[in-house]
């Protein structure tokens, strides 16, 4: 079953992948603070409103061509949207990793950021390829453990 797009943008796309089930949030190249944010609000929402219908419900990040994260946007994930991510239900954050140096620091910076969060939990793991990325948080939803 392919992934369905639900949002297409130049710098990135949400895709909802049934199998999983779970949002993918694919990045296409360097996003600015406006169109990052737009993109990672308008995917929660997506979030939301699909959660409504499916459950459980995951979200992956496909970083492959991710470019640098500004520290103001990553200390907007990590104060603003990680916690609305939580209320959501989001609780498994599945990577799959980036190419490129700048993508991967910024990737490193989010996974320390979130782990080290006090006021939510959100367990984040890397992948090199999209099925195993897409395998993991399957496991996570599905597992004996999942909930």
């Amino acid at each position: 079953m392919p992934d369905r797009i639900l949002i297409t943008e130049t710098y990135g796309s949400m895709l909802l992948a049934p199998e999983v089930p779970c949002l993918i949030v694919q990045w296409h190249s360097f996003a600015n603070r406006q169109q990052f944010q737009s993109l990672m609000d308008r995917g929660l929402a997506l979030y939301i409103e699909e959660s409504h219908r499916t459950r459980p419900l995951g979200w992956l990040a496909d970083t492959r061509l991710v470019s640098a994260v500004t520290p103001d946007d990553q200390h907007w994930l990590r104060t603003d949207w990680n916690p609305r991510a939580h209320a959501a239900g989001i609780r498994h954050v599945s990577f799959v990793s980036p190419e490129s140096v700048f993508g991967q620091m910024s990737v490193q910076g989010y996974t320390a950021n979130t782990a080290n969060a006090d006021a939510y939990t959100i367990e984040v793991v890397h992948y090199r390829t999209l099925p195993e990325a897409k395998h993991w948080l399957q496991q996570a939803l599905h597992g004996p453990a999942a909930g």
